[in-house]
């Protein structure tokens, strides 16, 4: 079932429509539970028993790491010694602290086996295994690296001292909320079970609000995005023929293909959950105009580097014992980060570019913190512009191994992007068949494109301005009209899919 579909949309009226009618909150997430099911029974039946086993399983560990050991002897009636009270507690930490493990390595183990073992034995044994791309997706459950990486939040809260849910039904609904069920954003337990919770009626500014975010995630997703993907297929699925300035604009297509097809993704599912009454965080806050690949990162799939940083830059220590430290830490993140996007050597590569970029800002931080005129240069409007040239340039070049994971296809792009032509059969197939337009043309439009991004940011966080309900009830019919009318024959899938 696509977002993207009429059959979502029946779906969606349908879930909306029996939700509403029922006023008990158990119903409810009894309703959003069965919906979600049905829903991951469209793309994968057969998985749903391994989900709900995996559900259940942090569910008890969940429960198990919260109980609590035997109360204070000040407060307690039981007759034993404060150091008797005292060596229990100890085993209980220790008790707790080896329930929580158990859960990480499990769930890590299960993203492991099902993500990179396969992957693994071809690499290694590749006239043993041979594995296509189309067959590796049928293999890998839909949502599994967004599905462990909720589970081991949750335990990790609980450990921390959150409470944990004493529902099943409650922590089953959270995980397989089908708005966020495949692609995220990544939410916390306890924030989604407060939205179940409280009950928030919906109005006509929360209705309009909802229904454009699905408007303008249908516009971003099958307008633009899918146009662009057809030819980032055609010129990176034909490199050899392929000249420097096809794959420069293919590189900055790419870029963008990513951002509108994953951000027009999560307007759906937020959208989607807001018609429940449910508010799903951000994931996305105008990336391309960061100044510094830090800013990029507080931009950029905002909840996987919420997570990223709570769970992991934290532990590590952060940024607390040192520059060196600081920047280990931060390499091992953006590797972690590489690595959880794929199996494939450029994703390894991707992970430690950026884990790079980020030790350097760093770096540059500290020593412009010992020169004033330096510190000074970085906010005037030349540094301004410089650091975000030198940013966007390094995250639309990194782009291409993430595009390319297989090494060799990327460093060939890389040892191609100066003082190469395209086959003329290359252009005649791309511009003039596929496409309908010169390569200055699309140039041109990409530009547009970046202009368009440019004004809409300005006008919402520069001005703070923002659309009023009625005229986003307006434009959506205008919106769901035009996906219709001018999208492309074959929709592309969603990128973030094979994440």
């Amino acid at each position: 079932m696509n977002f993207i579909s009429i059959l979502y949309g029946l779906f969606l009226l349908s879930v909306l429509g029996i939700y509403w009618s029922v006023a008990q909150q158990k119903l409810r997430l009894w309703t959003l539970l069965l919906a979600s099911l049905v829903f991951y029974a469209s793309l994968q039946v057969h998985y749903i028993p391994l989900l709900l086993v995996l559900t259940f399983f942090n569910f008890r560990i969940g429960k198990e790491i919260d109980e609590k050991t035997i109360p204070h002897p000040h407060f307690s009636e039981w007759q034993y010694s404060e150091q008797e009270w005292y060596f229990a507690q100890i085993d209980w930490n220790h008790r707790r602290l080896k329930l929580l493990w158990l859960g990480i390595i499990s769930n890590v183990f299960l993203l492991l086996i099902f993500k990179y073992l396969l992957p693994f034995l071809e690499f290694f044994y590749p006239s043993i295994i041979t594995l296509s791309a189309d067959s590796f997706k049928l293999i890998t459950p839909l949502g599994i690296s967004f599905f462990t990486f909720e589970c081991i939040a949750y335990l990790v809260d609980v450990y921390r001292g959150a409470p944990a849910t004493q529902e099943f039904l409650q922590f089953a609904a959270y995980k397989f909320f089908f708005a966020k069920l495949i692609s995220g954003p990544i939410t916390g337990f306890h924030s989604l079970a407060n939205e179940f919770k409280n009950f928030r009626l919906l109005t006509p500014d929360i209705v309009a609000e909802g229904l454009w975010l699905i408007a303008r995630g249908a516009v971003k997703k099958v307008i633009i995005a899918d146009h662009l993907g057809i030819f980032v297929d055609l010129c990176f699925g034909n490199l050899q023929r392929a000249g420097s300035t096809d794959l420069w604009l293919a590189t900055f297509a790419y870029g963008f293909q990513l951002y509108l097809d994953f951000s027009g993704y999560v307007d759906i599912a937020r959208g989607s959950a807001l018609l429940f009454g449910v508010v799903l965080p951000e994931n996305f806050d105008f990336p391309y105009f960061s100044t510094s690949i830090a800013d990029f990162w507080r931009r950029w799939h905002i909840t996987l580097g919420d997570w990223l940083r709570n769970y992991l830059y934290f532990p590590l220590g952060g940024s607390r014992q040192g520059l060196d430290r600081t920047c280990l830490n931060l390499m091992i993140i953006m590797l972690i980060a590489g690595i959880w996007h794929g199996a494939g050597l450029g994703f390894v590569v991707w992970g430690v570019f950026h884990g790079l970029a980020l030790a350097v800002h760093r770096f540059t931080d500290v020593i412009s913190d010992r020169f004033e005129d330096l510190e000074n240069f970085w906010q005037q409007p030349l540094g301004t512009v410089l650091a975000w040239l030198l940013t966007q340039f390094m995250v639309f070049t990194s782009w291409i191994w993430f595009r390319l994971p297989n090494l060799e296809d990327s460093s060939f792009v890389f040892q191609h992007l100066w003082g190469f032509s395209a086959n003329e059969q290359f252009a005649q197939k791309v511009y003039v068949d596929a496409l309908n337009i010169t390569q200055y043309q699309l140039a041109i439009l990409l530009v547009v494109l970046y202009i368009a991004m440019a004004l809409v940011y300005i006008f919402n966080r520069t001005l703070k301005l923002q659309l009023i309900w009625p005229l986003k009830l307006v434009f959506v019919p205008l919106c769901f009209y035009s996906v219709l009318l001018l999208a492309p024959e074959g929709s592309l899938p969603y990128i973030y899919f094979d994440f």
